[in-house]
């Protein structure tokens, strides 16, 4: 019998992890480490094992792999389905699962505490594997709590601390930094940050980093002897009018850092409406490098904290968590500034 017999034969009937095992000729353990993306398994030996799944068509069941301890699911919390940052970090982390045979489901928790612990319990209940949760609001000890009924790795929260559940970041103080130095270097002196309006932005979180970052800047280069931060609702309408406030003073800077693209990208939008020209009048900066500040007629300097790369990276770290390591890990990517049109033409600065 040739082994095309044997897939016909073999689809009749459900095709099982033993079924997979025994068209490739390999162990039914070799099968379930190369759905597990398991240290050490050969790219041969993966390369066999796929094949025969595909072939096959084996759809392994998910209720049975709970029974067994594992559903090979793992969910992915968002905060904000809003900011153009975020389906890079989705794409890193399907970019990994894809070969590992697990499969994310996303949760949005719309920046709102109660409704994200409701995500995580109910993930929990659903029996998945692990979380990723991406900027998170919760306190860094409910989401300890969580972390000992199910292995966390948390990306964009910064908590070098934590010992239950694993940081995945970019320097944003770094990142911020960037910011602050290229406009110096390009002779702005005015120069000042918009910032989320929430103070739910305490030390871990980004935003809080970003702030950090950019007032040790800003005095170090001398512009200021305190930093102007302002913050803008995060909510529509009153977040772009809290913009338009902003370009419409008399004493409005020369440039200007914002938080993150989301903003940026509207204060420019902005400008276009009030006819203050960019770079000329106002210089800005973003934050995240999402596609859109690279689009022509954005063009907008922004930081990039390679978003796919975090999002590949917090996957490494939850399957390695998955299977057992218990020392926590904190890793931070270095950011680096993405020059565009929106920064200035020449040098001129004011």
């Amino acid at each position: 019998m040739t082994m095309d017999d044997l897939a016909k034969r073999m689809t009749k009937d459900r095709v099982t992890i033993r079924t997979v095992a025994a068209h490739a000729g390999v162990s039914v353990a070799a099968v379930s480490k190369v759905m597990r993306n398991a240290y050490g398994v050969s790219e041969g030996l993966r390369a066999k094992v796929a094949e025969s799944i595909e072939t096959l068509g084996y759809r392994p069941s998910r209720a049975a792999r709970g029974l067994r301890g594992r559903t090979f699911t793992i969910g992915l919390l968002l905060i904000d389905i809003r900011n153009p940052f975020l389906p890079e970090v989705i794409g890193g982390v399907n970019e990994v699962l894809t070969k590992s045979h697990y499969q994310a489901m996303i949760g949005v928790g719309e920046a709102r505490t109660q409704l994200e612990t409701s995500l995580i319990e109910s993930m929990i209940d659903y029996k998945m594997d692990g979380l990723i949760l991406v900027a998170p609001r919760l306190p860094s000890d409910v989401i300890a709590g969580f972390a000992e009924q199910i292995p966390i790795v948390t990306v964009g929260y910064h908590d070098a601390e934590a010992t239950a559940f694993d940081t995945i970041n970019a320097d944003d103080q770094r990142g911020a930094e960037l910011a602050v130095e290229a406009l110096a270097s390009y002779g702005y002196r005015t120069v000042e940050m918009l910032s989320l309006g929430q103070r739910e932005g305490h030390r871990v979180s980004v935003v809080r980093q970003r702030e950090i970052g950019f007032a040790r800047a800003i005095e170090r280069a001398g512009l200021a002897s305190k930093p102007a931060i302002i913050g803008i609702p995060p909510d529509s309408p009153q977040r772009e009018q809290a913009l338009r406030a902003f370009l419409m003073r008399s004493d409005r800077p020369r440039a200007v850092f914002c938080w993150s693209d989301l903003d940026a990208i509207t204060l420019l939008s902005e400008c276009a409406d009030l006819g203050i020209a960019v770079p000329d009048d106002l210089a800005v900066i973003g934050y995240d490098n999402s596609p859109p500040a690279g689009w022509g007629l954005v063009n907008l300097a922004s930081i990039d904290q390679t978003g796919r790369n975090l999002g590949r990276t917090a996957v490494h770290t939850l399957l390695s968590r998955i299977e057992g390591r218990t020392t926590p890990i904190h890793l931070q990517e270095q950011p680096i500034l993405v020059e565009r049109r929106s920064l200035g033409r020449g040098g001129v600065g004011g």
